[in-house]
């Protein structure tokens, strides 16, 4: 028979280590491939390392009592010394938790000030601005400084900060590209802005991470970042050989159901304008790039 504690001393090993083995790939979200996911790649581990150090405490100081105040010899009618409150213990069990509260809000606040607001290292650059609109259950992803426009795909050049511009033709949907950066919601009555940028060139998964009906498992886009000289050349491929979108079509592509990718000239910003409410009546995520689609509209 194997004693207690060697069942016990098992279990803390052996329950972690059964978890890890189902991690078989690295998760997307920390492997980073821009400034914003950066941010928050470095956050997951900062919270894992000090959740770490707080279960690793609590388990010894568990080991601990049960061996130190585990059934002894003494007669059942014996009772232990009243003790006296220690004010050093209690200082330590509230004061310790307050710290680190306070510690991760701090933390929270600026990694939240980084990731609303231009990538660092991009703050003198002008953004590509992308319109990207959700319907049941594709991704539409407007250029208007280009004057293209894609369906559940989506090219980006890197090194340049990227500003979308968040809203859907139907339920609550939430662009996500886990290797950039977080989710944002997209929702018909006002637009959110969220700014990303792609260090490395490479092949992203996005999705929407809003569970919307019954086509959400599906409601994916793939995303490619490549220097800004093969997306010029990109864009001008487009608009020699693209269909122009019409209304009727776009009409058509807001139907539900899926779709493979679709490239078109021309934007749905034309005939079909974003909501004009922006970032919920929040100035965080805005800009001063609405000039470029006030350009586009004349």
């Amino acid at each position: 028979m194997r004693s207690k504690k060697g069942i016990l001393v098992s279990l803390l090993v052996g329950i972690p280590a059964l978890l890890v083995s189902g991690c078989g790939n690295r998760l997307t979200v920390l492997d980073p491939k821009g400034p914003q996911a950066q941010t928050q790649a470095d956050d997951i581990m900062l919270s894992i390392w000090i959740m770490s150090f707080i279960v690793i405490a609590v388990f010894a100081l568990l080991v601990f009592m049960l061996l130190k105040y585990r059934a002894s010899k003494q007669s059942k009618d014996y009772e232990p010394p009243h003790i006296e409150g220690n004010p050093i213990v209690e200082a330590i069990c509230v004061g310790i938790p307050v710290l680190i509260v306070i510690f991760l809000s701090i933390v929270s606040v600026q990694s939240n000030n980084k990731v609303e607001a231009t990538p660092q290292g991009y703050e003198g650059k002008a953004p590509l601005v992308i319109y990207a609109s959700s319907s049941n259950w594709k991704w539409h992803f407007s250029y208007p400084e280009q004057g293209i426009e894609t369906v559940n795909y989506l090219y980006i050049p890197t090194d340049r900060p990227l500003e979308f511009k968040l809203y859907s033709y139907g339920p609550i949907t939430s662009f996500w590209i886990p290797q950039l950066g977080g989710q944002k919601y997209a929702m018909s009555d006002m637009v959110n802005t969220l700014h990303l940028a792609a260090d490395v060139p490479g092949e992203y998964m996005g999705r929407n991470a809003n569970f919307s009906g019954k086509g959400f498992a599906e409601n994916t886009f793939d995303v490619e970042a490549m220097p800004q000289s093969k997306f010029d050349d990109w864009v001008k491929e487009v608009k020699a050989t693209a269909q122009p979108l019409t209304k009727e079509k776009f009409d058509q592509l807001l139907e539900p159901g899926h779709l493979g990718k679709a490239t078109f000239t021309g934007t749905h910003l034309d005939f079909s304008p974003p909501p004009t409410a922006e970032n919920g009546g929040h100035n965080h995520g805005s800009s001063n790039s609405n000039e470029h689609s006030e350009h586009h509209n004349q």
